[in-house]
């Protein structure tokens, strides 16, 4: 079993709903155990225009291939009318679900970068991450709060809210 940490987002029809409900999928995956999820985040969107998101993280264990469990949540996705429009990076979505780090896994293919390029750089990442791991740390040593610290400053128009339960 490894230790598996995503990212979950929507900002398209009823975002909350759609995560609830791919939360409950993800839980349903035969070879997840030990889900637990962040609290809701309402957050901008980041280097694209559209509503605000509603976003989470998830911490799990996976008893299988990243590849494998890259392709389950892209089913989930699918499911829930994920479309990816071909050369645009950022555009608004009924649900995203990143795969942010597998525990001792490292990836470079074209279809799973691990850990994720650019967590670092977003709060809506970080921010419900540091809920369910306070002590997380990437993998050149930074804690998740100096990371957060850092995304403030340097950019300050990334907004974040905690949703109430």
């Amino acid at each position: 079993m490894a230790g598996v940490w995503l990212s979950l987002g929507a900002n398209l029809g009823d975002p909350r709903a759609a995560l609830e409900a791919a939360i409950e999928e993800i839980k349903a995956i035969p070879g997840v155990r030990a889900f637990r999820r962040s609290s809701f985040y309402r957050t901008s969107p980041v280097d694209s225009s559209g509503p605000e998101y509603v976003n989470a993280a998830a911490a799990l264990e996976w008893n299988g291939e990243a590849l494998s469990l890259l392709h389950l949540l892209q089913k989930i996705e699918l499911a829930h009318g994920r479309v990816r429009p071909a050369g645009v990076h950022n555009a608004p979505r009924t649900l995203d679900i990143d795969i942010l780090s597998i525990e001792n896994v490292r990836s470079g293919t074209p279809e799973l970068l691990l850990p994720h390029p650019r967590m670092n750089e977003r709060l809506f990442v970080l921010v419900p991450l540091a809920e369910l791991e306070p002590d997380w740390t990437a993998p050149d040593g930074t804690g998740i709060q100096k990371l957060i610290d850092r995304v403030k400053k340097i950019d300050p128009e990334q907004q974040i809210t905690k949703l109430s339960d």
